[in-house]
Formats: structure tokens, sequence, C-alpha cells
């Protein structure tokens, strides 16, 4: 997605096609634009550039006068040269092959749509999975580094599992939810996506099958297939991954591992039952088959705690445990971890250090304090009474807008509804134009390609105001389609 913030001067004494041709010459020589680079459509530039297509028109009909730019049928504009008189001595180089030939699978067009949507003025986010700034205790991480600040004596690199004294935290803090770890079997990463890397480079290989839930967030992401991975989809019902075509899958198949989300998943925020996670955990050890389990959603439930995590049913060293305080207390610290076997750990460290050598200091060291000082729990309490509330309002707005139009679920917890539209109708135009009115949302599809009659709604970052008008507007959108 071509990110241009640029618009002419209607104030200056240059015409505005003039005004253009220049901005993509500087595009050009400064090679942002190289030769084979291909230019959006003129209907696209004029809309970038909010002038009428003839301005456009006439700007690119100077630059291929030049002889820096082409056009043909089917095959778009495209800049052909980067030479002229005009230009500085000092040659583009041509990126193009490079950047095509990268390992790392480039995001869908409409992720990257997503990804520079969220940081617009005025935007209403009903698709983030990340809270609200108002939900995070500034206040509190403040008065933390306060006190650091007079205490701290380094800020140097920590060893390579991360820091001891976090590890420890976090042993205690899986106490309380049934998991039995020691600090040697924990180590710190910067979030749960680093965690998916680290486990993909240095336990997987080319070629491997990776179970995921059907639908999962992780359609959405390239973490495992710009590895080489291949996702296989198995279905959820009301108590989680259906065990009996993960077995029959796994027999024909012999995937590597199995990737769940089983508390709050995300994007259907359903809850795996305990039953269902003491049969997982024993069908996979019979068939020898590592879990992965993402338990970053855990602490937002809101009347009950959810079952115990799969890990504390492991007996045989079978769970790769991932969880994290991005979700529930900050993002920006960029603080997670993965509990496992020792020697997969050591692993998993070792390739750590050898792609960011080791996790932000500052911030191990404040989330060790906000642990050990228990203000990490105080926090917890009063994140779940505010996303409840939040939940609440888009439950009511969705009983006001979207009665007889769609159906969804009740989350116990975590930040999702799962809304099924009753029709089907063209999602990406529903997304197209709820963005032109300032709403982001999350079409279905991104989470599996047969979920295109359904919306993630999320009522974690919009205010309760936005939740209600987003939803109210969606709706409407929805009707324009439908009738």
């Amino acid at each position: 997605m071509l990110d241009i913030n640029w618009r002419p001067d209607r104030n200056s004494p240059y015409r505005l096609n003039i005004q253009i041709v220049n901005f993509i010459k500087d595009k050009i020589a400064t090679g942002e634009w190289p030769v084979g680079f291909k230019l959006p459509s003129q209907r696209t530039l004029s809309e970038i550039f909010c002038v009428n297509r003839s301005t456009v028109v006439s700007a690119l009909e100077e630059l291929a006068a030049e002889g820096l730019i082409s056009g043909n049928a089917g095959g778009g504009t495209k800049v052909i040269n980067n030479t002229w008189t005009l230009m500085s001595i000092n040659h583009s180089h041509n990126w193009l092959p490079y950047i095509s030939s990268g390992l790392h699978q480039t995001n869908q067009n409409i992720m990257q749509q997503i990804n520079q949507a969220e940081f617009q003025p005025d935007i209403i986010r009903m698709g983030s999975c990340e809270p609200s700034p108002e939900l995070i205790p500034n206040k509190m991480i403040q008065g933390v580094l306060k006190k650091l600040s007079k205490s701290m004596a380094s800020l140097g690199y920590e060893e390579p599992k991360g820091n001891i004294h976090l590890r420890r935290e976090v042993c205690t803090y899986l106490k309380t939810i049934g998991i039995e770890a020691d600090p040697s079997s924990v180590l710190i990463t910067s979030g749960v996506l680093q965690a998916l890397q680290l486990i993909s480079l240095g336990l997987l290989h080319t070629n491997s099958v990776v179970y995921v839930e059907k639908p999962s967030y992780l359609y959405s992401l390239r973490t495992f297939q710009s590895f080489g991975m291949q996702p296989s989809g198995i279905k959820l019902d009301e108590e989680g991954i259906e065990i009996k075509e993960l077995v029959d899958r796994h027999r024909r198949r012999k995937g590597a591992m199995l990737f769940t989300i089983p508390t709050f998943q995300n994007p259907t925020g359903s809850v795996m039952s305990l039953e269902r996670r003491k049969t997982l955990v024993d069908a996979c050890d019979r068939e020898r088959l590592p879990i992965i389990e993402d338990d970053v959603y855990r602490e937002l439930w809101f009347d009950e705690q959810p079952p115990q995590p799969i890990k504390a049913f492991d007996n045989n060293g079978l769970v790769l445990y991932i969880g994290g305080i991005s979700k529930n207390l900050s993002p920006g610290l960029r603080i997670g971890w993965i509990v496992g076997s020792e020697k997969v750990i050591e692993r998993l460290a070792d390739i750590k250090m050898q792609t960011d050598y080791g996790t932000s200091s500052l911030s191990q060291n404040v989330t060790t304090e906000l642990f050990s000082s228990g203000l990490y729990y105080q926090h917890n309490d009063i994140m779940r009474k505010n996303v409840k509330i939040r939940r609440d309002v888009a439950l009511e707005a969705l009983k006001k807008y979207f009665t007889g139009i769609g159906t969804w679920n009740i989350p116990r917890g975590g930040y999702f509804i799962w809304l099924k539209l009753n029709e089907g109708i063209s999602m990406y135009q529903l997304f197209t134009k709820a963005l032109s009115r300032k709403i982001l949302v999350h079409p279905g599809d991104l989470y599996e390609f047969h979920s295109d009659q359904y919306l993630r709604i999320s009522y974690s970052y919009a205010s309760l105001n936005e939740i209600d008008y987003g939803i109210k507007t969606l709706s409407e959108l929805v009707a324009e389609q439908i009738f």
C-alpha cells in the first residue's frame, strides 16, 4: 500500500501538474521509486493529490515525454529511466529484485491498509486487539520508572533467557494459574509474536505442517508461511478444537506442531472447556504432537476465571506455553515469555541472542517491579472491570442495531465479538466504505477464507461512544448492501 502524504500547493506560482511532475521526479531521483516501479492508476493519483484527473494525465504525459515513465494497456505505468539532465549524476539503485526475493512474505493488501489506517487521526478502531490508551496504567508505570531511576545499577544486556528476577516473578505468577515452572525453563521475549518467530526459526523446518484453529488470527499473519511452514486448519466447536479431526489429519499428514489459543480465542472469543483441554493433552501426547499454547488474553476474564492452561495438565514437556503483558497491561513494554522444557528454552534463547541480543533491560526491570510489588495483579482487577463495561456497551449496540441482520457470541472475556451476518455481502466493500467513514473493522476472511460472512468486532480500543457509533454505522452499511 503506497503511503503518500504530499499534496500540491494551490497557492504556489507553479501549476499543479508541474508540481506533481517535480514530486515524482524527486521520488525517482532518491530511489524511492526505482526503475520498474509501478505507479498507482490515474484515478488513484488524482484522489491522493486531490486534483482533477486531467491534471494527473498532463503530469504523466510530461514525464513520459522526458522518457522517465511508460504506460501500456494492462501493464500500468512504470518507471523506465532514472537519468535525465535535471537529475543528480547519482543513479538510483534498483531494489525491486531484492524486495521481491526477500524471505519474509508481504502482508496481504488489506492488512497493509489496516496497519496504516490504525495510525490515522480520528479513526475509530473496531478491529484492534490492544488496549486503549485510557486502559494503560501510565501513572503506575511512571511511578515504577521513578522508583527504578534511583535504584537501577545498569541498563546493560541481560542474560540470554532474560532477567533472572523477572523469570522468577513469572514463575510465581504461573503458579497462580496451575503451572509449575523453574526460571531455567522460562525465556523472556519481546512480545508473543517474537515467541512464534523464535519457535519457527529454532524448532521447525521448511514445509513443516502446523495445525491451527479454523478460524485463527495466524491466517492474517505471515509468521509461519514466511519461514516456509504450511498452516493446516482444524475446525472449532463450542468446546474448542475438534480433536478427532486433528488426530485423523495428523495421522495422514504427520504435522510438526499444533498452535492453539484456548482462552478467549482470537478471533471468535471462545473458551476451550476444561475437559477438552485435558483430552487434547492426552491425544497429542499419544500422537507425539507438540502444542504451542498462546494464552495472552487469559487475565481478561469477566465473571469467572477460565479453566487452567493446557500447560497445567502437561506432564511430559509437550506444551510450549506463551504469555505476556501486551494485551492486559501495556503493548509498548514488549514483554512476553515462553515456558517449556529446559533444552528447548536453551535452544530458543540461543536463537534470540542471534537475532536481537535480548529484550529491553529497561522493560524487563519495569515488569519485574510491577510483578514483585503486586501492582500487576491490582491492575488486572481494574482492567477486567473496565473491559467488561466496553463489552456490555458493544453487546447493547449489537442488540439495538444488528438484530435481524446478524448473530453474535457473548464473550466471557478477551476483546472480541465474532459477528455473523445473516446474508452474504461483499466484505471488502464493507471494509472500504467503513474506512471512508473513519471506522476500521476486520473482515472475517482475514482469519479463514470461509469466514466471509463474519466480522471481528473489538471493543478494546474505541471509546464507549465510538463503540456505539461504530456499530450503528456498520449496521447501516450492511443494510445498504442487503436491501
